[in-house]
C-alpha cells in the first residue's frame, strides 16, 4: 500500500503545517513548510539564488532549527522569497517572524518592539527600491553626531544630524535619510531641513510603520575617497509620549554621538543608554545617565558596530 502510505505522510504533514502556520513559532512553521514540499535545503538555496536572495544552507538549517532568526534586510528579503517558493500565504513567516516573544518580557526593555522593527526594515527596502537608491549610497560614515529634542509634552518634537563621510565610489551625490517615528507619528507632517552643504530632494512616507526617506542633495559629485561634511534637521513633534531613541547600524563605521535634550518643563526621572546585537536580541550594557545641568544626556561610541544603540528614559 505504497500509495495509501504517501497519501498518510502528505495528510499529515499539511495538517502540521497548518497548525505551525496558524501558532508558531516561526522555525517550526518554516521546518513543516520544507517538510510538507518535500525540499532539501540545497534545492531551497537554489530556488532562493533565482530570486537573487543568496541564504547559506547553514542558515537555513539554523532558521529551522530556531538557533537563529533572520534578521538583516536581505534575510528578510529571504523569507519573504521562501513564501513563494514554499506555497505559503502571503505575509505568514513574516507575521511569525515579527510576533514578539511573550513566554520572556523581561528580556526586553519598553520600547520598540520586534514587529515593528522588522515591518520599518521591510517598508524601507519598498521605499528605498522606489527611489531606486542603494542603502548606503556608496558613503561610508567616519562620524555621526545626532542632537535629539524632547519637547515640553514629552514627545519627540525633532532632531539634528551632522554626517562626516567617505565615498567609496565615484559619482556619489546624495545622502538617504531616515526617520522612524515614535508609535503615532504622522509622517506627513514631518518635515526634513537641509541645514548645511546639502538640498532636499525626493521624500517618500509611510503612514503605518511611520517610516519617512528623504534625499539630501550634494552640491557636487564625490569621488572615491573624497570626503563630506553635510547637516540637515528632522521635524517632528507628531506623536505621543517618547520614551527612547534608537539608531541602528549596518556595516561598522567610525565615531557615533547621540545627546538628548529635553524641555525644563519636562524633565524625566532616570536616563540610561543600551545596547543590542539585532531587533531580536535581548538588550544589554544597560548604564545609568546622570542628567546635565543643561537638561541633556549623551552617549559617544568611538567606533559603531553592527546593531543598536540607544538611549531611554522614564518619566514619573
Amino acid at each position: 500500500m505504497p500509495h495509501a502510505t504517501q497519501h498518510a505522510d502528505a495528510a499529515v504533514a499539511t495538517a502540521e503545517l497548518d497548525s505551525a502556520l496558524r501558532g508558531g513559532p516561526f522555525h517550526v512553521a518554516l521546518r513543516a513548510a520544507i517538510a510538507a514540499r518535500g525540499l532539501p535545503l540545497q534545492r531551497v538555496q537554489h530556488h532562493l539564488s533565482r530570486y537573487g536572495v543568496k541564504v547559506g544552507v547553514t542558515s537555513l538549517s539554523y532558521w529551522q532549527q530556531g538557533a537563529r532568526r533572520p534578521q538583516r534586510p536581505e534575510s528578510l528579503r529571504a523569507v519573504r522569497a521562501l513564501e513563494e517558493i514554499l506555497q505559503l500565504p502571503e505575509e505568514s513567516l513574516i507575521r511569525l517572524l515579527a510576533e514578539t516573544d511573550e513566554a520572556s518580557p523581561g528580556q526586553r526593555s519598553a520600547g520598540r518592539s520586534y514587529r515593528s522593527l522588522v515591518e520599518a526594515s521591510g517598508v524601507l527596502e519598498r521605499l528605498l527600491t522606489e527611489l531606486s537608491l542603494p542603502p548606503d549610497g556608496g558613503l561610508h560614515t567616519l562620524g555621526h553626531h545626532e542632537r535629539v529634542h524632547i519637547g515640553a509634552r514629552r514627545e519627540l518634537a525633532g532632531r539634528e544630524s551632522h554626517h562626516i563621510v567617505r565615498a567609496h565610489m565615484d559619482g556619489v551625490d546624495r545622502f538617504v535619510a531616515v526617520h522612524h517615528g515614535d508609535p503615532g507619528c504622522v509622517p506627513e507632517r514631518v518635515r526634513v531641513h537641509a541645514l548645511e552643504n546639502c538640498r532636499t530632494g525626493r521624500v517618500r512616507v509611510h503612514q503605518d510603520t511611520g517610516v519617512l526617506v528623504a534625499e539630501l542633495l550634494f552640491d557636487t559629485r564625490l569621488r572615491a575617497g573624497d570626503t563630506y561634511l553635510f547637516r540637515y534637521g528632522v521635524e517632528d513633534g507628531t506623536a505621543g509620549v517618547s520614551r527612547e531613541y534608537v539608531r541602528g547600524f549596518g556595516p561598522a563605521g567610525g565615531q557615533y554621538a547621540l545627546q538628548v535634550r529635553f524641555d525644563e518643563r519636562a524633565l524625566p526621572v532616570r536616563c540610561h543608554r543600551f545596547a543590542q546585537h539585532s531587533p531580536a536580541a535581548p538588550r544589554s550594557g544597560r548604564q545609568e545617565l546622570p542628567l546635565s545641568g543643561h537638561h541633556s544626556v549623551h552617549l559617544v561610541e568611538p567606533r559603531v558596530r553592527a546593531g543598536i544603540v540607544g538611549i531611554g528614559w522614564d518619566w514619573e
